[in-house]
């Protein structure tokens, strides 16, 4: 059997053959396999349909059926260029015109010729069961200034099966998109008028939010951080010394002129941390430091790259830095990734991958044996917690070697979530230095790490995660009471008082509506329990709870409700 990417790829020279068949005039640009399919770029007369995807589609299928063998062949570059000029492919030449190889290779399969590396299947027959999926804009060469292509989206599969799991997974990942739940379950939104990728938090948002951040700084200062708070915007000359102008203005915002100095709004939270290092002479008795920061951060990402809560132009990241001596690098690392899978397993993500990013070949600062000792203290450190891994060579930044942990969803997909970086740069930039037992200075290790990535990108992830129905201890109303009748709603107010003040978030229904009607609305903002009261639980002072996900839980005690809800709390269910 071929193997996924060689079958992806000729189901796009099939694709572009139907294509062909049915739109003689169409021009073809390229036609890759990506990760979970293939796509190919195509100018064409007119915008395609969804019944326009169908009619290839059949069309495949009949060229699937016809077993066309596919056949490598070369020709001269002056051949290749004067046969795709003939048959009306400028796309082609182009490519061609570029391209080092004096004998390109050519693929024809039926009587579709396309200039191609390959390799491909034996025949048609091989690629599988198979589906178009969608149609988008493309710019040639992604050049704005270029035409504007039609990309048509499919993928294959070796099976069948493999293919309706793969198209649940996709249907299942549209229901859970965090864009279409936050505005169905009023979390969040985001303004012209203030402007693209700058988030606002509502209500219901806001207290998810402050459940995460409470957890969070809990977390860190049981771990041994001091929690710290830096300003949004710093002179010029610090982001000089940093680098950051050097090496990131493209994302920064621009300076504001102030009282002629330029300031700026902060991309990272780091040079900050810094100056607070620096406001005193520091001993080899006062490391390690750890200081822990929410810190928004501002960075002018395209417009085009903007996606919801994912990619965001302000957004505060879950950041921490931390200043050691080598010789506590090890344990450092050690803390950081055990409060990283602390975390993990709290918010209910128990799969994930593991990267050790090494020095880039060429770009790096520091020492070649300070770089072998980091990459090694990182390796170790994650040995030790028994966590395999992968190493991305050359994957590191230019000033220092870096653990990534990619945390996998409910669907399988992979999100990146937490750094744990060495930074041989900016320690030796700021001249930092501490006084060691010997009496003299010595600079510094210092890490980076954020463990969540930020709260946008992880709010957007838990959302996706549980479909926007959160456990008890993160779903923004964890309980709901439902009176009956007006005469109730003195009652369910006290009720939803006395839950408050034991921590719980409560809301009360008092809209004159059937309380079917109710139970329903709770249940599609996917609030946990529902607490019904009427005459009946008045006169006893209980009400009927109802779960989310098992239903009728019968009447119980407004104490009975409080504890056992703080105590799945407790348990982080």
């Amino acid at each position: 059997m071929p193997d996924l990417e060689t079958m992806r790829h000729s189901a796009s020279h099939v694709m572009a053959e139907a294509v062909q068949h049915l739109f003689p005039e169409a021009k073809f640009g390229v036609g890759p396999a990506i990760e979970n399919g293939f796509y190919y770029d195509i100018d064409l007369p007119r915008p395609l349909t969804p019944e326009d995807l169908e009619r290839i589609e059949a069309e495949m299928r009949k060229i699937v059926q016809e077993k066309q063998p596919f056949h490598r062949t070369t020709m001269t570059r002056e051949e290749a260029r004067a046969f795709f000029e003939k048959r009306g492919q400028p796309y082609k030449v182009e490519i061609l015109d570029e391209l080092d190889d004096e004998s390109p290779s050519i693929y024809q399969q039926g009587d579709f010729v396309d200039l191609c590396r390959g390799p491909h299947v034996e025949d048609t027959s091989e690629i599988g069961a198979f589906k178009l999926l969608s149609v988008a804009g493309a710019y040639w060469r992604g050049d704005e200034r270029r035409p504007m292509l039609q990309r048509i989206y499919g993928t294959t599969f070796p099976t069948q099966q493999e293919l309706d799991e793969y198209l649940w997974r996709q249907e299942e990942a549209r229901k859970r998109d965090h864009r279409r739940l936050g505005q169905e379950l009023d979390l969040f939104s985001v303004s012209e008028e203030i402007g693209p990728g700058l988030i606002l938090w509502h209500p219901k948002g806001g207290r998810v939010r402050m459940a995460i951040e409470d957890f969070w700084r809990r977390a860190h200062l049981d771990a041994g951080y001091e929690i710290v708070f830096t300003p949004h915007v710093g002179r010029g000359q610090l982001w000089e010394i940093s680098g950051h102008l050097q090496n990131y203005v493209d994302i920064m915002y621009p300076a504001m002129e102030l009282e002629g100095e330029r300031y700026y709004v902060k991309p990272m939270n780091c040079p900050f941390h810094i100056q607070m290092y620096k406001t005193k002479l520091r001993s080899y008795r006062d490391l390690p430091l750890r200081w822990a920061e929410l810190g928004t951060v501002y960075r002018f990402e395209r417009s085009g790259v903007l996606h919801g809560l994912l990619r965001v132009r302000g957004f505060t990241q879950d950041d921490a830095h931390i200043f050691c001596r080598p010789d506590q690098v090890e344990d450092e690392v050690l803390g950081a990734l055990d409060l990283t899978l602390h975390l993990f397993r709290s918010f209910g993500f128990h799969d994930y991958d593991v990267y050790i990013s090494t020095r880039p070949e060429d770009k790096y600062v520091g020492r070649l044996e300070d770089w072998d000792r980091a990459t090694d203290a990182l390796k170790q450190a994650v040995t030790k917690r028994g966590l395999s891994y992968q190493i991305d060579e050359g994957g590191g930044a230019f000033y220092g070697p870096k653990i990534d942990i990619k945390v996998k969803d409910a669907l399988g997909r992979s999100w990146q979530c937490t750094t744990v970086q060495f930074d041989f740069n900016l320690p030796e930039r700021f001249q930092l230095s501490f006084i060691g037992e010997d009496g003299k200075e010595h600079r510094p290790v210092m890490v980076h790490r954020a463990l969540l990535g930020s709260l946008e990108r992880f709010f957007a992830i838990l959302v996706e995660h549980y479909a926007g129905a959160f456990p008890l201890w993160l779903a923004p109303v964890q309980a709901v009471v439902i009176p009956i009748a007006d005469r109730h709603l003195d009652y369910a107010r006290d009720a939803a008082a006395r839950l408050s003040a034991a921590g719980l978030r409560v809301d009360v229904d008092g809209r004159r509506e059937k309380v079917n009607f109710k139970i329903r609305e709770a249940q599609v903002q996917k609030v946990p329990y529902m607490l019904v009261v009427g005459d009946r639980e008045m006169e006893s002072g209980t009400a009927a709870l109802r779960s989310r996900t098992e239903g009728d839980q019968g009447a119980k005690s407004l104490e009975e409700i409080r504890e056992m809800l703080l105590s799945q709390i407790a348990r982080k269910e």
